[in-house]
């Protein structure tokens, strides 16, 4: 699928972006699900919140449980002092996770095929599974900052084999939050691993392991600006970040994080799959690793 010149592009990079990778049809499906499932979602199930901020403190039972489930996440100034909704539900949602990919037929038949698997093969991913799925409003006016981090701190393999595909489902600027990256900061000095979030049980840390700064943005780190249609592909050790999204348009994205079978995936990773659920690679049907 793709071309040597992507492949020598991504390896130095650590990421690529190819437009018009989804349709407008498939994008338009995913978008419709995503709104029912939030019209079904019933607030006093759980107002957790997501947050980058202060991560291990806001994680609680029903976040370690979304890893084999569909469960809906406010987002973080969502509540006002007396513990209401500041405004209506369908804007106030930060993140629809984790196994949408796995237990709801549109967003399956959206997040496997074979154009993804030649991707993943490609970017050098030789046994793919997929380990979760995220849907993300950034909602305008209140759309959360997600800081700088690399993903490879949620995902932890050995070797490191988290590879990201970031789907566009509305165009995406630098006025309603697009994603911004430095490019090569997966590899050379730069490219180390600077956190692990770790999972003992209920109980999660955030271990720092290097003190390598985080890029500056406009210094050395640069938008990515795409529009609706395109995937953004990236390796597990390039950081990223997106700014809050203070605009009056929306910026709803799609995520899969995946690793390679080859490798050997943490035991202490937040995420974990039992036998009820096990994970699943990026072909159609999905095939059982």
């Amino acid at each position: 699928m793709l071309t040597s010149e992507q492949k020598i592009r991504y390896a130095q990079d650590g990421y690529l972006v190819l437009p018009n990778f989804k349709s407008a049809a498939e994008m338009a499906a995913v978008r419709a699900r995503a709104e029912a499932i939030v019209e079904a979602f019933d607030p006093a199930e759980s107002t957790s919140i997501f947050t980058t901020k202060e991560q291990v403190r806001t994680v609680n039972r029903y976040f370690l449980d979304s890893a084999q489930r569909i469960s809906c996440f406010f987002e973080e100034v969502a509540f006002g002092p007396d513990g209401a909704l500041r405004q209506a539900k369908s804007l106030s949602i930060n993140k629809i996770g984790h196994a949408l990919h796995d237990l709801d037929p549109v967003f399956e038949a959206f997040s496997h095929g074979p154009a993804l698997a030649a991707l993943a093969a490609d970017v050098g991913l030789t046994r793919p599974q997929v380990w979760q799925s995220m849907y993300i409003f950034k909602q305008p006016g209140i759309g959360g900052e997600v800081g700088w981090h690399q993903d490879a701190t949620f995902f932890d393999t050995t070797p490191i084999s988290v590879t990201t595909f970031w789907f566009a489902l509305e165009d995406a600027t630098v006025d309603n939050g697009c994603l911004w990256t430095e490019p090569g900061g997966h590899r050379g000095p730069r490219g180390v691993l600077r956190e692990r979030f770790e999972r003992h049980g209920d109980r999660v840390t955030m271990n720092t392991l290097d003190s390598t700064p985080w890029p500056a943005s406009q210094v050395n780190a640069i938008p990515l600006e795409v529009n609706a249609g395109a995937l953004v592909v990236f390796h597990g050790l390039l950081p990223h970040y997106s700014a809050p999204n203070r605009s009056a348009v929306s910026r709803h994205a799609y995520t899969l994080h995946v690793t390679d079978a080859s490798t050997h995936y943490a035991p202490t990773n937040w995420l974990q799959r039992d036998h009820t659920l096990p994970v699943r690679g990026l072909l159609v049907g999905g095939d059982t690793l």
